[in-house]
């Protein structure tokens, strides 16, 4: 690395993805689609958001990416009482009797932000300036993160007491929402087998930060045809009512639609959807492959979808 050409480095980039995958398998067992959807949130440059009950080894997940892409790893518990200076760090008053800055826990490679619908909307606003511009600011200094930096944060969707719901700027700067499901039977049977035992796996380190930031700028590198980038711009476009691309059971079910964020997700999510595939470039089925994940969360129903239990789901799937 470098590789000599770009053909050469998403060939890389494939085997990479392959060998990081087998190595999280030994710890998580099934989650196939999660994985991959955190795995190209981190080479797209940008965060997940994972929502479902406890139990399903969100935690876990995280940490063994971590470990695999030997980055460093944060968890945060949020809870109703935590303040944002428990996410981004404070000034104390050092012996010197000067200021200085304690950094907190979100300068980390990866953050985990457990739970995140169960603090204040306060706290919450402290991730984003985080999220966005990849910096903190406290009493007037600008802190710049690690690089590379990935929020991944899980909700659970069951519990709704002294819980308080994203609003929709914050799960904007999410690029997927990524829903996770119980593991078939012979899936929860290994993970009982391998949890209950003195079964010691010891995972590979298979790629660092410098590699990743590498991988990252590939992404951006990698070229889309106009047809592709057309279908992507319009697939957002269908999702908006009222406008000239919605179709009639998005004017029928859909408040708000998702916005120009959204687009350009789809083409970075395909790019990198195409290169784990072993494609140097990405077509239609790249962008419907990423789609849901990525609109999921931009598309809020009215009353009358809710009514007739019309999932955003199979709405997204009727755009295709």
């Amino acid at each position: 690395m470098p590789y000599h050409n770009d053909i050469a480095a998403v060939d890389a980039l494939h085997k990479t993805y392959q060998d990081i995958k087998s190595e999280i398998g030994k710890v998580v067992i099934g989650q196939d689609e999660v994985v991959k959807s955190v795995l190209i949130s981190i080479f797209s440059n940008g965060h997940c958001l994972l929502v479902g009950v406890p139990g399903l080894a969100k935690t876990l997940l995280v940490q063994t990416v971590a470990n695999v892409l030997d980055l460093n790893f944060n968890r945060i518990q949020f809870t109703p009482d935590l303040m944002p200076g428990d996410i981004i760090g404070a000034e104390i008053l050092g012996e010197d009797r000067n200021f200085k800055f304690i950094k907190g826990p979100v300068f980390s490679n990866i953050v985990l932000a457990d739970e995140i619908n169960r603090t204040p909307p306060k706290t919450q606003a402290a991730l984003l300036e985080a999220m966005q511009e990849k910096s903190v600011t406290a009493a007037g200094h600008k802190h710049i993160l690690p690089n590379p930096f990935f929020v991944l944060a899980t909700q659970n969707p069951i519990e709704q007491e002294g819980t308080y719901p994203l609003p929709e700027a914050q799960l904007d700067r999410f690029m997927f929402n990524v829903s996770l499901t119980y593991p078939s039977f012979a899936e929860e049977l290994t993970i009982v087998k391998n949890t209950t035992s003195n079964t010691e796996v010891t995972l590979r380190k298979i790629i660092n930060a410098e590699q990743i930031q590498y991988f990252q700028k590939l992404i951006k590198n990698i070229p889309v045809t106009d047809n592709v980038l057309e279908y992507a711009v319009k697939l957002t476009g269908k999702t908006r009512p009222g406008t000239a691309l919605a179709t009639q059971e998005i004017n029928q079910y859909v408040n708000w639609g998702a916005g120009p964020r959204a687009s350009q997700f789809l083409v970075l999510g395909a790019k990198c959807h195409a290169a784990i595939s072993g494609k140097y470039a990405p077509d239609i089925e790249d962008v419907q492959a990423v789609a849901e994940a990525i609109l999921r969360h931009r598309i809020v129903r009215n009353y009358r979808a809710e009514a007739e239990g019309l999932s955003v789901e199979k709405i997204i799937q009727n755009l295709f």
